[in-house]
This record gives structure tokens, C-alpha cells and sequence, in this order.
């Protein structure tokens, strides 16, 4: 069984949160620069067996599109081309720079701490993951 990867992309930023082996605990991986996230992937991938992608879905409340969700449509498009063999699913990310800088506070981080959105990025990816992992137990 192989990791389970979240990404909550940005057009500048790109958080990224994965699994352990068996898939049961999401946590934080790393932020990087969206012009450098493939080459990351790649070289993770290489490195880790990764089965499937998790991409967060940006949404309103009423379900339309954000301004982001085109961006990330094509981001999707792109990583099922560059790995064909891994499965590409999306995930409702509504709320979860809310619930990320929420989970800060509860952490006792100071406000130089939670004004770093790298931090934010990470914290809202492994939030995509946990709950995707939560969502599949009522499969």
C-alpha cells in the first residue's frame, strides 16, 4: 500500500500533506513554489511509493467556482498526464484556511507564526487529507 499525497495548490504556493504507509495518519509534508511542484512530485514519487493524489477543490458555499478553481481544473489535467498510473482525486476544500489558522491558534502560535501562509498551506493540505481519509470510511 502506497502513501496517499494531498495538495492544496496556489498559483504561487503549494501545500502538501501525505499519509504513512498504511494510510491512516495525515501530516504536513512541505510548502514549495508552484513553478517547482512537478519536479517535486517527481523526485518524492521517486524517493516514496505514492498511490494516489488528493488535489483540493475550491468552491463557494453555493458550490460554484472561486477564482482559483480554474487554476486548479488545469493543475489536475496536468498531473494526471505527468502520472497516468496513480489515481488523481479531488476533494472539497471549503473552509479549510479557516479550520488551518483555527488549528494554529489552538496551537498557541503567535501571530508572526500564523501571518506565515507556507504554515497556513501545509495545515490546510493536511486537513484536504484527513478529510478525504475520514470520507472514505463511509464508502
Amino acid at each position: 500500500m502506497g502513501r496517499i499525497l494531498a495538495i492544496d495548490y496556489g498559483v504561487k504556493r503549494v501545500g502538501l500533506a501525505v499519509t504513512d504507509p498504511l494510510q491512516i495518519i495525515a501530516s504536513g509534508l512541505d510548502t514549495v513554489h508552484a513553478k517547482d511542484l512537478h519536479t517535486f512530485l517527481a523526485q518524492y514519487c521517486q524517493k516514496e511509493e505514492v498511490e494516489a493524489f488528493v488535489v483540493g477543490m475550491p468552491k463557494h458555499l453555493d458550490s460554484s467556482d472561486t477564482n482559483n478553481t480554474q487554476h486548479v481544473v488545469g493543475f489536475v489535467r496536468k498531473l494526471k498526464k505527468q502520472f497516468p498510473d496513480k489515481q488523481v482525486i479531488t476533494h472539497d476544500e471549503r473552509f479549510t484556511s479557516r479550520m488551518a489558522f483555527q488549528t494554529m491558534i489552538d496551537a498557541g502560535l503567535g501571530k508572526k507564526a500564523r501571518a506565515n501562509k507556507e504554515t497556513v498551506d501545509k495545515i490546510s493540505a493536511t486537513i484536504i487529507l484527513q478529510s478525504y481519509l475520514e470520507s472514505r470510511q463511509y464508502l
